[in-house]
């Protein structure tokens, strides 16, 4: 058993012009979802807000997801969806584009035509990846153009595959992949990220390494990659390419509520504790938006975890005003 320290309850405020929830959720993914049919099981009032544009998006199929690995990442968030709406969670489709309040007074979210009042937060917005500007790579992504064995690496295993050396985390790439096939190349684009007992690493593996920058990808339209050029005038004939892109958060609204990010070498994220309370009171942070490598799975795993941290923060404050009306606790 847990023992928690009692902390004094917030004091909210109501606003009788707009709808109010225990909990809204800022991002309709994995870590959104789960964290409200968590809060919904416990009968808690949660609103998801969701503008749809899930980073997965032009994957054909999503993976390591026990019980439905390879089904389309439209159905599994259709799936998920269902389920938090048989458990009273409400859903809107309007993307936020305001977010106000502290957990004292109570917060605000505010769509182009409504606003919503929230006893606590979530924000499980997700990440944006940003490519090199390479041709070809755009066209590719999600489809030959990968970044993680985990997710599509048993698709490509056997095949000739490219390692686009563009930052610090390519040559992590390649040994990863290198399980995989025993026909992985390592294109050194940017020479700076890659140290001399990385090259090493990679030889001993059998990963040959080219210095030579990357020119074009030649992606047909069905996505599927028919070569790659090099600077140097050579031309790969490979079956896909890996390349790490460049993650950011998509942390605009806790960054207006006066929030800092953190910076790894895959990008920047919100930094949570155990259970993704970030450094906001109220605020929670859920998914990619806090974990820069987490697949569905940890993602749901992480909302799960947000959602049962606030359900017992509502049941610490119920207590501690139920003791102040006994004359049991000082207000």
């Amino acid at each position: 058993m847990v023992s928690v320290a009692l902390s004094r309850s917030p004091t909210y405020r109501t606003d009788q012009t707009m709808e109010h929830f225990d909990v809204v959720v800022i991002g309709g993914g994995a870590a959104g979802l789960a964290a409200a049919s968590t809060l919904a099981r416990s009968l808690r009032s949660v609103l998801v807000c969701d503008a749809g544009e899930p980073r997965n998006a032009t994957s054909a199929a999503a993976h390591n997801i026990l019980g439905h690995d390879g089904a389309s990442p439209q159905q599994v968030l259709q799936l998920a969806r269902d389920q938090a709406i048989n458990y009273g969670v409400k859903l809107s489709g309007l993307a936020v584009t305001g977010l106000e309040g502290s957990l004292n007074q109570g917060f605000t979210v505010r769509t182009e035509s409504e606003h919503f009042g929230a006893r606590r937060i979530v924000l499980a917005t997700g990440l944006r990846d940003t490519l090199p500007k390479i041709p070809g790579l755009g066209q590719g992504w999600g489809r030959s153009v990968l970044h993680c064995p985990y997710c599509h690496g048993w698709e490509v295993r056997g095949q000739r595959i490219a390692i686009l050396g563009v930052s610090v985390m390519s040559s992590h790439q390649a040994q990863l992949f290198s399980q995989l096939s025993k026909h992985v190349t390592y294109l050194n684009h940017d020479p700076s990220t890659l140290a001399e007992d990385q090259r090493t690493t990679l030889e001993a593996l059998g990963i040959e390494v080219v210095d030579s920058a990357v020119q074009a990808l030649d992606v047909h339209d069905d996505g599927a990659l028919h070569g790659i050029t090099l600077s140097n005038g050579m031309v790969l004939d490979v079956d896909a390419a890996v390349v790490a892109s460049s993650m950011h958060a998509n942390a605009e609204l806790y960054l207006r509520l006066g929030g800092h990010l953190a910076q790894n070498p895959m990008g920047e994220y919100i930094a949570t504790d155990q259970m993704g309370a970030t450094d906001i009171p109220g605020v929670y942070a859920a998914g990619n938006v806090a974990n820069l490598g987490a697949m569905i799975l940890a993602s749901a795993a992480a909302g799960v975890s947000a959602g049962a941290a606030i359900n017992f923060a509502f049941i610490q404050e119920a207590a501690e005003k139920a003791l102040i009306e006994r004359g049991q606790l000082s207000g």
